[in-house]
């Protein structure tokens, strides 16, 4: 490391935060925080009544299923607890096979379902600046925002992403206005399990990764 990079919780080694019973190092984010900026985020998870329910939906959730639930199953019970009814799906469309099976899943534990796929539109590339060399891969042009404008025009309680590009998630996540959790996310070449390549990062992909 630099000595002139900036260090944060990345390069602790402690994890003392979690119950603060351990040494914090000198650059702790926790013992020099800012508590104008403490109380700020503090009071917005009881301020806003929404930010409260999901709070304590997502704690009740890891707390009672921790190591029990599969992800499906722990989206589906958040949404309960959040008392949602209409489940959105944003998918990629190559992911159409699972998006669907999630929305089976979804239906029959009695939720609505409405799902909208990231060639909605169909719209070209170069409509939005696009360069033609990118054509390779695809004449029309994923649509996160419009995915996430019909999404809120469906008025869906719960969003969930499934496989979208990075970047065009980004999108997503910036313009859906209802809440969004991550089913699945997208890597072309370790099929979908991006963790993968950090598992093997000191092993396998070591040179690739890390240039050592």
């Amino acid at each position: 490391m630099k000595e002139n990079q900036v260090r944060s919780c990345i390069d602790c080694g402690s994890k003392s935060c979690e119950r603060m019973d351990g040494a914090n190092p000198p650059f702790c984010l926790t013992t020099g925080l800012d508590q104008e900026v403490l109380e700020e985020a503090m009071l917005l998870y009881t301020e806003d009544d929404w930010n409260a329910q999901a709070t304590k939906a997502a704690a009740e959730v890891e707390a009672e299923y921790y190591c029990e639930m599969t992800r499906v199953e722990e989206i589906m019970e958040f949404a309960r607890r959040l008392g949602a009814k209409r489940i959105g799906i944003a998918t990629c469309i190559g992911l159409l096979t699972e998006a669907r099976t999630a929305a089976r899943i979804f239906r029959r534990a009695g939720f609505e379902v409405y799902g909208v796929a990231c060639k909605v539109g169909a719209q070209p590339k170069t409509a939005v600046g696009i360069p033609e060399a990118c054509e390779k891969v695809g004449k029309n042009m994923c649509n996160p925002i419009l995915q996430a404008k019909l999404l809120n025009r469906a008025k869906t309680d719960l969003n969930v992403v499934i496989g979208l590009c990075v970047g065009h998630d980004s999108l997503f996540y910036k313009y859906a206005e209802a809440l969004t959790t991550t089913l699945v996310t997208k890597d072309r070449v370790l099929g979908h399990n991006p963790a993968a390549a950090l598992y093997q990062a000191d092993s396998y992909y070591h040179k690739r990764l890390l240039g050592e």
